[in-house]
């Protein structure tokens, strides 16, 4: 696998090698050790996994205080544009986010460190989006970050009269009410 730290710190792009023929493809798509020598300790106790179709956008979602997660992201199926926002406060990239195209075809996966706000938007017909995360959830200290903050200048590369939304997505607090963690 090729690990590539991206533009916030701790946040990894990491790409699984394939290995192909005529009766399709097999790819090692988490290696504990390999994983740890790159990116350090994460002890993952669940994965998730979501189906969505177009336009679906999930997030921007995070855990606050003792409950916050660290996220190893991948889609098993479709195309999603990935997205993360630093909440991390003293963090030099503390704002600023990332957005990585992530699909059944390319088999790259997101490491987000706890202290990002998280969300995604499917681009294709639909998508299968599965992590895996450090921490159990706890709806008493989750949150969601406004998916369409100016702040933000967030580019989801769909208008927003094609997205479908949650009510709590649609709800999120301004970047500018947000506790840094």
């Amino acid at each position: 696998m090729k690990y590539t730290e991206l533009d916030i710190p701790g946040v990894w792009l990491i790409e699984p090698r394939r290995f192909g023929d005529a009766r399709g493809y097999f790819m090692e798509s988490f290696k504990k050790e390999e994983f740890q020598a790159h990116v350090g300790p994460v002890e993952f106790v669940q994965d998730n996994e979501s189906l969505s179709g177009r336009g679906v956008l999930r997030g921007l979602h995070f855990q606050k205080g003792a409950f916050a997660q660290a996220k190893l992201v991948r889609v098993s199926r479709g195309c999603v544009l990935d997205v993360a926002v630093d909440l991390r406060g003293g963090s030099p990239t503390y704002g600023r986010h990332i957005a990585v195209e992530l699909s059944q075809e390319n088999g790259r996966q997101v490491f987000l460190p706890r202290g990002m706000a998280h969300g995604f938007i499917v681009l294709s017909d639909e998508a299968q989006f599965q992590y895996k995360v450090d921490n159990r959830y706890a709806p008493e200290c989750e949150a969601t970050l406004r998916f369409n903050d100016p702040e933000l200048a967030i580019d989801w590369r769909l208008p927003e009269g094609e997205m479908l939304l949650s009510e709590k997505d649609m709800r999120g607090i301004p970047f500018n009410d947000i506790e840094p963690f």
